[in-house]
């Protein structure tokens, strides 16, 4: 019965990342389909099957062109300039963005270094990112350099807390990024050395 109950978690988290992934990514495509689908039938006047789909993709692909240069980093930036005098939707907005910009594939991450440190007592350890050096009112009240851990929470990693700790009370660790959030995602079950190599 352990055996029989071993092979089903095992089977069960392996699906999970799989469909959740399959789930996201129909969705995001559907609704922008749906969006696509709409428009063009409101320029041709009739429904075109199919068409949305290509139109998503085509705009996909167009989004990612005009933000690989500067004339669209720049249309970009005026863009979020405006979108700051608008009530609520900055929050979401740039809510948004930093949870992209945190698993970002560009190499620009929000996190820059795993670390281990002693939270929420001594003798018990955490995983956490570090996201920079503390500045300001903060820093200039207290006498040790403090550095900024984001401690995420498992197994959503978006959510978590800031925590402020002395630079050498930090633990820095070799593991990559995505080996770190890899690692809080499975709850501790997929470590480093069993993870795939690139």
């Amino acid at each position: 019965m352990k055996k029989v109950r071993h092979i089903f978690l095992r089977g069960f988290f392996t699906l999970i990342p799989i469909v959740g992934t399959v789930y996201l990514i129909y969705f995001l495509f559907r609704q922008l389909y749906g969006f696509m689908g709409l428009f063009i039938e409101w320029i041709v006047g009739r429904r075109l099957p199919g068409v949305g789909l290509v139109a998503s993709v085509l705009l996909i692909f167009a989004s990612g062109f005009l933000m690989s240069n500067i004339i669209g980093q720049k249309l970009l930036h005026y863009g979020e300039k405006i979108l700051q005098n608008i009530p609520v939707v900055p929050k979401v907005y740039f809510g948004i963005k930093q949870i992209i910009d945190a698993f970002s594939v560009n190499g620009k991450h929000m996190f820059s270094k795993v670390v281990l440190i002693e939270y929420p007592r001594k003798g018990i350890f955490v995983i956490g990112f570090l996201t920079g050096e503390c500045r300001g009112e903060i820093q200039e009240k207290t006498s040790a350099k403090l550095i900024n851990v984001f401690v995420p929470t498992t197994p959503n990693p978006t959510s978590g807390m800031l925590v402020l700790i002395p630079e050498e009370e930090i633990i820095y660790l070799d593991m990559s990024v995505e080996e770190g959030l890899k690692l809080i995602v499975s709850a501790g079950m997929v470590v480093p050395d069993e993870l795939p190599k690139a």
